[in-house]
């Protein structure tokens, strides 16, 4: 019999935030009456099967004891296989922050083996861990979005708008890495050393006094907005809401300070909530995603978007009210409703190579 699939983990600096997701959506579709398949992707890329119902504490030193080692075979008949046979899976519940969980990497296996998954597609995972691309995308689109520029760790040319700066890794989470500078001498010197900007970063103009908003959206059983959240920002922190602030105080993300349903003018937030819905149908969203504004005054733009988010946005969903086992019931009904990707082969009928001329002719 069928069962869904709850997959964290993986080789991502999100890797333990990854975890308390998935063990999240693994407890809480347990207390449900789903009886849902754990599996865990170490930090050395290995696949295993665990216990749905163990604590973070279990994954402090790496792979838990009494993990079943399991492969993932990314093709036709494969799947997650077990003891030389593939696990019965109805849908993949894909629990994985950053890195290849999250970039469209774990998706193209998911579709080159034929399983259904929630989160985004190749296409829509790629685009929202790539900064640049993304506020490419929105900026074509009309959106407003800050401008933002690629400094790589070789070095490059100053931005065309003056300091203070915000630097963020190109291809990452949403507040791993980033650092506030006042100059581009500073900027280049971190995206040098940075071990998160190794494949370059983005550069935009800091927003002093600018607030950070967000909402989430899922897309069944239709398109629909969660409550906007205003984070509240450490008294001593360096002006942005970083990743200690998020993941580490107060417990956890669900427990860090925040306003919410945020405290906005009604124009403002109407604003918001309209282009939310622009930014969900244009980065192509699947399932739920967190969209990030920056806002100041009666003025907002769209910063990120963060397509597998940080306990897949549970936490959100006060207005409307739902709660996190239907949310994750509907995210797993939708995939589960899906077809697995099909390629397509049509025209790659042999024609061009029987009518080919030799490959040592074509080398010329």
């Amino acid at each position: 019999m069928s069962r869904p699939a709850v997959v964290f983990g993986g080789p991502s600096p999100e890797h333990d935030i990854s975890i308390l997701t998935g063990l999240q959506a693994a407890r809480a579709l347990a207390d449900g009456g789903t009886d849902p398949l754990a599996l865990y992707w170490s930090k050395t890329g290995d696949w295993h099967q665990v216990d749905p119902r163990l604590e973070a504490a279990d994954f402090a030193e790496g792979v838990p004891r009494k993990a079943k080692p399991v492969s993932l075979v990314a093709e036709p008949g494969g799947g997650v296989i077990a003891k030389k046979k593939p696990l019965p899976i109805s849908a993949v519940l894909n629990c994985c922050h950053g890195g290849p969980g999250e970039d469209g990497t774990l998706q193209a296996a998911f579709d080159l083996a034929g399983l259904r998954y929630t989160g985004p597609g190749v296409a829509g995972a790629a685009l929202g861990m790539d900064k640049l691309a993304f506020g490419a995308v929105m900026a074509a689109a009309g959106l407003p979005t800050l401008p933002r520029t690629l400094l790589l760790p070789a070095g490059g040319r100053p931005p065309p708008f003056v300091g203070p700066y915000i630097v963020k890794p190109r291809y990452g989470g949403s507040s791993i890495g980033i650092e506030v500078v006042e100059d581009f001498g500073t900027a280049a010197a971190v995206v040098s050393s940075s071990p998160y900007m190794s494949d370059g970063a983005v550069v935009e103009p800091f927003l002093a006094e600018g607030r950070d908003v967000n909402v989430a959206v899922r897309t069944f059983p239709e398109l629909q907005l969660s409550a906007l959240e205003a984070p509240v920002r450490a008294s001593d922190s360096a002006h942005i809401y970083d990743y200690s602030q998020k993941y580490l105080a107060g417990g956890g993300l669900e427990g860090s300070k925040r306003e919410i349903p945020a405290d906005l003018p009604g124009p403002l937030e109407k604003g918001l909530r309209e282009t939310a819905e622009k930014v969900a149908r244009l980065a192509g969203v699947r399932s739920v995603a967190r969209i990030d504004f920056l806002a100041k005054d009666d003025q907002f733009w769209v910063n990120e978007i963060n397509t597998i988010p940080g306990s897949l946005a549970a936490y959100l969903w006060v207005d409307p009210p739902i709660d996190r086992f239907q949310l994750l019931a509907d995210l797993l009904a939708e995939a589960e409703s899906s077809d697995p990707r099909r390629f397509v082969v049509t025209g790659a009928d042999g024609t061009a190579l029987r009518s080919a001329a030799s490959i040592a002719a074509k080398l010329g």
